[in-house]
């Protein structure tokens, strides 16, 4: 008998799909042993050991698992195929020879390693067992030893300095930082008003356009209006463009120079481009679509694809890899062929490459196991919410092996004006006085261009359409006369760096080096249920963006004034980058978690002697009731509060309440911000538990406004 050893149920009984008689397969549920969370758990004085325990409500798997090993002739180590999966294996089978009694014999343990669940892979896995690596084993156990460092010494020392109940990790950190950062950054970045103008354009001939082709003003006396500015921020550079047209005025004297212009045809630029399709999902990327397109965060989009992949549908979804097998590759393409034509299937199959450390282990990027099996298949079977995920999957490689869409993309410049010969030479000593003043006697020729495209060949975005919209402009000729409909100028504003959402921050990290394919979901999800930030903005609106609560800043800022070289991404880009050297046994995690917790601990000690940081407060126009002074707003563990700002001389407290600006559409109450116990922010009647109205979004509250006009 063969003993197969998986982390999940779900995951036992699909591979029990594919196995026979001769196989039993049982699930650890996850880890069996773990750092208990009471301690610290590590004897840093004798080389960072981890000080492992059987996890207490896993006596009675443990058991079985025994008991089932020594039976068996051989015990299959099947769990997951990255870091954390090779963990569990490797403590699976140490908890499985621990027991004298019970002792398995290290003869009997086989791993073995697939990407999807599936009856081939399966079967090929089997053909193909090793031993268990354990430089991959070391890469994880140095994550959760400096994780636990990190966590354990500076938690303690957040409660001193700034509140009880805080705590740190050491990835967490710096994606606070960036939070923080940024919001700094969009408090401190000056806006600036600017103009565009444009002119509404029509032919001669009686079929023309009614009301015009739009024309962008771009060029005056040959020099371009669009001038860019670009600002370092901590990620990094953010360019802001915008007009020289820096008053209504200047815009204003442009509109009425132009109303008693001529307008000529200059040019027709017609082009044809191909557009290629993205690679297939990685988790990032994964993560990025799923909360543009689908609004839900990196933890939920890894859940429901955890399920996927135990299911069979999906291959592991934990990869920075973007290149699949040979096999599924031109399964694809013979699906396309079929489905769709020979014109949508490319020259030669398409093969993506990127330059990658380590590809956490896993070879494939996220794809369906099966092309074959629709979105309709996964409603019926798990449910929509899994369905919707899957559609996004397939959808993306699909189209990976499709032919390119075919843009035809039409440029159309006009010239305003006189002959060139009779204006200023564009080395003008003043731009601004050329732009705007006409009336200064300098007679301005301008320069309009208008853009049209229209999709000739769909290709990939058959299946995946990316919004593309045609802009189809009339036919027009070069040295053609139009004539003027109208003329607008339009005001703008240069807008701030936006704050990081569930995509952007995900991004970031990434690109920055900091975190891997494991652990981009639990970062956000750490830091939001820590209440450091929030959804939507400080104001109250709500949104996607991150902002920062006055305790989150608290924690950043006494982190980056006595922990600035830990708290950085340069220093948690490179340890990410040691781990990786570590799981190919190029390094010892042991002489890793040496240097850096040697430097680390001497900054421990100096910022014992620092002083209390004061969370920053806010005032509130509310009286105390029971001495009269101002209330002001604390957040507590639990979220934010109201009280009294003499505290400790007088300690009255109430609820806040958070309002909206809407009324409830079932019985016209307020609308209130509420909170799930998981930290999830909702909208409910303040008339609550009589009225029970709730909704996630403003929007979906607005949508119901109208039922209180039927009444």
């Amino acid at each position: 008998m063969n003993l197969v050893i998986v982390e999940s149920p779900t995951k036992a009984r699909t591979i029990g799909k594919f196995l026979g008689s001769d196989y039993t397969i049982k699930a650890s549920m996850g880890h069996v042993i773990d750092l208990p969370k009471s301690k610290l758990s590590i004897d840093v004085e004798h080389d960072f050991k981890p000080l492992y325990e059987q996890v207490a409500d896993k006596k009675q798997i443990i058991a079985d698992l025994k008991s089932e090993a020594k039976r068996a002739d051989n015990v299959i180590l099947a769990t997951d195929p990255d870091r954390e999966g090779e963990a569990i294996a490797y403590h699976v089978a140490d908890v499985l020879r621990s027991n004298e009694k019970a002792k398995v014999k290290n003869e009997k343990f086989n791993r073995i390693v697939f990407h999807e669940i599936t009856k081939e892979a399966i079967e090929e896995a089997l053909k193909n067992p090793r031993k268990i690596d354990k430089n991959l084993v070391d890469a994880q156990t140095a994550r959760r030893v400096l994780d636990r460092l990190v966590g354990y010494k500076l938690s303690p020392l957040l409660w001193k300095k700034v509140r009880r109940g805080l705590s740190a990790g050491r990835v967490q950190s710096v994606a606070l930082r960036l939070i923080v950062e940024r919001e700094r950054e969009i408090e401190k970045f000056g806006k600036e008003k600017y103009w565009t103008v444009s002119a509404f354009l029509k032919q001669e001939d009686l079929g023309a356009t009614p009301s015009g082709t739009e024309f962008e003003l771009i060029e005056i006396n040959n020099e371009k209006i669009e001038i860019q500015r670009i600002f370092n921020l901590y990620d990094g550079e953010y360019k802001v463009t915008k007009t020289n047209i820096d008053s209504v005025k200047k815009a204003e004297e442009i509109v009425a120079d132009l109303k008693t212009k001529a307008f000529k045809v200059a040019d027709v630029l017609q082009k044809e481009a191909k557009r290629s399709p993205l690679p297939p999902y990685t988790t990032s990327t994964l993560q990025q679509d799923a909360s543009r397109r689908l609004g839900i965060n990196g933890k939920r989009t890894m859940s429901l694809a955890q399920k996927l992949y135990e299911e069979g549908y999906i291959t592991y979804h934990r990869t920075d890899s973007i290149t699949i097998s040979k096999a599924s590759m031109f399964g694809i393409i013979n699906f396309v062929k079929k489905a769709y034509g020979e014109k949508y299937v490319p020259e030669k199959p398409r093969q993506y490459f990127v330059k990658q450390k380590l590809a956490q282990e896993a070879h494939e990027a996220i794809r369906p196991t099966k092309v074959h099996n629709s979105e309709s298949q996964i409603v019926s079977s798990l449910g929509k919410p899994y369905a919707n995920l899957y559609g996004l999957i397939w959808r993306r490689a699909v189209a990976s092996q499709m032919s390119d869409a075919i843009i035809e993309s039409t440029t159309v410049m006009v010239n305003v004006g006189g002959p060139v010969a009779s204006f200023p030479p564009a080395s003008a000593p003043s731009t601004v006085r050329a732009v705007g003043s006409p009336s200064s006697g300098v007679t301005p020729n301008y320069k309009l261009k208008a853009n049209g495209s229209v999709l000739v060949f769909d290709g990939f975005l058959k299946v995946n359409p990316l919004g593309l919209n045609d802009n189809k402009l009339p036919k027009f000729e070069s040295g053609e006369k139009l004539n003027l409909v109208d003329v607008l100028e339009k005001e703008h504003e240069t807008l701030p760096p936006p704050r990081y959402n569930d995509a952007s921050i995900i991004k970031t990290l990434e690109e920055k080096g900091i975190g891997r394919p494991s652990t981009y979901s639990t970062i956000i999800s750490t830091i939001e249920s820590r209440g450091y930030i929030e959804r939507g903005d400080p104001t109250g609106n709500s949104g996607r963006g991150f902002f920062p609560t006055a305790i989150g800043i608290a924690v950043n800022d006494f982190l980056v004034t006595n922990f600035s070289d830990i708290d950085d991404i340069p220093f948690t880009a490179s340890m990410e980058d040691n781990l990786d050297e570590i799981a190919n046994g190029k390094i010892q995690w042991v002489s890793v978690t040496r240097d850096f917790y040697t430097p680390f601990e001497k900054k421990l000690k100096e910022a014992e002697e620092t002083e209390r940081v004061k969370i920053a407060v806010e005032e509130t126009d509310e009286k105390c009731p029971t001495c009269g002074s101002g209330l002001i707003i604390r957040t507590g563990r639990f979220g934010k509060f109201l009280a009294c700002s003499t505290f400790p001389k007088c300690k009255f407290t109430k609820a806040f309440v958070e309002e909206t600006n809407q009324i409830c559409p079932k019985d016209e109450g307020k609308i209130i911000i509420k909170k799930t116990r998981k930290g999830r922010r909702f909208y409910g009647c303040s008339n609550y538990p009589k009225c029970d109205f709730a909704a996630w979004k403003l929007e979906d509250i607005k949508k119901s406004l109208p039922k209180l006009e039927l009444k």
